[in-house]
């Protein structure tokens, strides 16, 4: 394990590139609630959880206009979502300890996976296949676990003692998986090989401020990943390296979406209840 040490001059560079607000406001504050997070698109348009109401997930165009696209049932509330490439969508529902699933055609809200060792599904990311991998944090005890759902809606536990596992992304490969610990500051990276099965362990990063939140990869294999409380966005590369900086207008970013084309990235904003937008 090693502590990120920055040079002096990565310093100068890392404390220029944070010295003027990067993002605009997408979607002004309170349209959606503190609650706000899950941020994805699809076919042009970008959706994320609790819209106006908690156990909501919002719709919004490519104009920052919202609309309700689906209330979830039982008092679910979702965190994580992601669309598979038949349009379906999956929310993590940390609530009732769930995977939920959206059917494309019909908007009918159904249990996709379900397991009573969950503690709250939290963020999930998702393969070209379709399978998923989900975080699994258990905030009070400071731990966390790292879940694999398959396309059939069975669990496997990847792994079941982590700490405060929250932001996970793969890459366009699906070679590569990222998972954060928020309370222990670091990011972790496997290999995940043609099974998706994951091995090789390695610390990515770790910070020694502020917690993390939600992650993404981009097209070259650079992790975004929210960094909640400091305010900002960093940019980092597959070898661990900061590349850039981002200063948002809030300080409580919690996840993180790439438009199709990659060209900006839209970051949900907790005390806002906002969606700021950083031109890539």
């Amino acid at each position: 394990m090693t502590l990120f040490a920055p040079s002096i001059l990565s310093v100068a560079l890392l404390s220029f590139s944070v010295n003027a607000t990067q993002s605009t406001d997408f979607v002004s504050d309170d349209i959606f609630t503190q609650g706000v997070e899950g941020p994805t698109f699809h076919n042009g348009y970008l959706y994320a959880v609790n819209f106006a109401e908690q156990g909501t997930i919002g719709k919004v165009d490519s104009r920052g206009r919202t609309t309700l696209f689906v209330k979830l049932p039982n008092d679910s509330v979702g965190n994580g979502l992601q669309f598979d490439s038949q349009g379906n969508l999956y929310v993590a529902d940390y609530v009732n300890h769930n995977i939920l699933k959206v059917d494309a055609n019909s908007h009918e809200v159904s249990v996709f996976a379900h397991n009573d060792a969950m503690n709250q599904p939290n963020d999930i990311a998702i393969t070209k296949s379709g399978v998923l991998f989900a975080s699994d944090p258990n905030w009070a005890k400071s731990s966390g676990k790292l879940w694999r759902i398959n396309k059939d809606g069975s669990t496997k536990l990847l792994e079941g003692n982590m700490g405060t596992t929250n932001g996970v992304a793969v890459n366009n490969a699906n070679n590569k998986l990222y998972v954060n610990e928020s309370v222990q500051r670091v990011i972790w990276q496997y290999d995940v090989d043609s099974e998706l099965n994951i091995s090789n362990k390695q610390v990515l990063i770790k910070f020694d401020d502020h917690g993390m939140d939600g992650m993404r990869v981009d097209n070259q294999g650079n992790v975004f990943v929210a960094r909640f409380g400091a305010g900002v966005i960093v940019k980092i590369s597959p070898a661990g390296k900061i590349l850039k900086t981002f200063k948002l207008k809030g300080q409580h970013p919690t996840n993180v979406a790439f438009n199709e084309q990659q060209t900006k990235l839209f970051v949900t904003m907790q005390k806002r209840g906002a969606i700021e937008v950083i031109e890539l």
